[in-house]
């Protein structure tokens, strides 16, 4: 039986989750690719680090040229991070004609457009489903399993710490930095939580799912990026009394002259099945032509999720590594030379119902101004609620929903608001997406 041989960047929870998958799983691999798997080399940071998994066997350094570099290498996995050194690394193992399997998001999306290009050059592959999503194979039902459809939109949860947030200030008394603290407590966000919180994460892996969805160049610098530290107990109340809940989504749609992608809280109506993802679950939508939308949903990260995903791609590099390169499948899912180079449009350009609050003076002629601004501006509004606001007795707290208006008209109706002086503190603007 031939041997192939593989070489881990990193060991941190995903190395360890693969190391332990390759060598207790090996017999059910062998039996589905009739090849078998060896982790010949792991490059770590310390060498004499107690191991969670059995190294017995393997070849353990603490120089990471030394795996790019390793003659009886066929396949770099890449589970160190970063989009520095890792990004050297790869361009040395694909330089030297090694295949590449790699989690790395930021990598892919700020860097993927040159890497997928030195890769074809070289005559190999990167796969990288485990960048998106952690063990649900969205990358292989979007790039293959809707292969037949022209995807109209993508959408999804593809941050469990930021879904966990959400989730968890639906409960009586939380707050955002209340519940983020716990969050930390447990692992799920980081001491900087940053990338979760703000979006970048999730941007990242939109990015990805966008170019894979429409043919499109990666081009993650124009992808809108808007967190969830703002949201309130409040908003999330306001949400559930209108039939919503609250997910930090990232979605990207066919627009009139491109392409909108963006990541921002959004309301969902509760019976759209995303709407019901809760905790750190991902989840992602997709909408075809032909098959209507569809659901992936699954655990995003940690160790047994992601490394399934990092061993079904080393796999899949096995079966595909013999074939001509013209019939591989494309790592972006379109051929190389139909890849567009197609326009991101501005947020401003999108069209969607908002839901907007504020804090106005608790006095006669205030709603009218208010209701007045939004005519003026071309906004219809479907509902409105107003009560009293427990942080200051003389304000009311105004809510609003709004038909489908482009954004740029919500924006010069949330200035006019700014500028009365009977508007108290920010405005909050929440997007609200039917997904249907």
């Amino acid at each position: 039986m031939k041997t192939v041989k593989v070489g881990l960047l990193g060991m941190g929870t995903v190395g360890g989750g693969t190391v332990d998958i390759l060598t207790n799983t090996i017999s059910e691999i062998e039996r589905r690719l009739g090849q078998t798997i060896e982790v010949a080399i792991i490059a770590v940071r310390d060498l004499n680090r107690p191991r969670a998994v059995d190294t017995t066997g393997i070849t353990l350094t603490d120089n990471t040229a030394d795996v790019v570099n390793h003659p009886d290498v066929d396949i770099v996995v890449e589970l160190m991070g970063g989009t520095g050194l890792a990004k050297e690394l790869l361009e040395t193992a694909l330089k030297n004609k090694k295949h590449v399997v790699t989690a790395n998001k930021a990598l892919i999306a700020e860097h993927g457009n040159e890497l997928f290009a030195l890769a074809r050059e070289n005559g190999v592959m990167i796969n990288y489903e485990a960048a998106v999503a952690g063990g649900i194979p969205v990358i292989k039902a979007m790039r293959e399993g809707l292969a037949g459809n022209e995807i109209e939109w993508v959408a999804g949860i593809i941050n469990g710490t930021g879904n966990y947030i959400l989730t968890e200030m639906k409960k009586p008394g939380a707050d955002f930095a209340q519940v983020l603290k716990v969050a930390q407590e447990l692992g799920y966000a980081e001491a900087d939580p940053t990338f979760d919180v703000e979006g970048i994460d999730a941007a990242h892996k939109l990015t990805i799912l966008a170019s894979i969805a429409f043919g499109i160049e990666l081009q993650f610098n124009k992808t809108y990026t808007e967190g969830i530290s703002k949201i309130t107990a409040d908003d999330i109340r306001f949400a559930d009394q209108l039939g919503y809940e609250i997910k930090h989504l990232g979605v990207a749609s066919r627009a009139e002259n491109g392409f909108s992608l963006r990541v921002h809280p959004t309301m969902v109506p509760k019976d759209v099945l995303i709407a019901n993802v809760n905790g750190v679950m991902n989840a992602v939508m997709a909408k075809g032509n032909h098959v209507g939308p569809t659901m992936y949903y699954g655990p995003g990260a940690g160790a047994g999720p992601t490394a399934s995903a990092v061993v079904a791609d080393i796999i899949d590099t096995i079966r595909w590594q013999d074939q001509p390169q013209e019939d591989q499948v494309p790592g972006l899912g379109f051929r190389a030379d139909q890849l567009e180079s197609a326009p991101v449009v501005s947020i401003e350009e999108i069209e969607t119902a908002y839901y907007i609050r504020c804090f106005a003076k608790d006095h006669a002629g205030v709603l009218a101004k208010v209701t007045g601004i939004m005519a003026d501006s071309g906004i219809s509004i479907e509902h409105v609620h107003q009560e009293p606001c427990q942080q200051n007795p003389d304000d009311a707290t105004l809510v609003m929903i709004t038909n489908t208006v482009k954004e740029a008209k919500i924006n010069q109706a949330i200035a006019q608001l700014d500028g009365l002086a009977d508007i108290d503190g920010e405005i909050m603007r929440i997007r609200i997406e039917s997904l249907g």
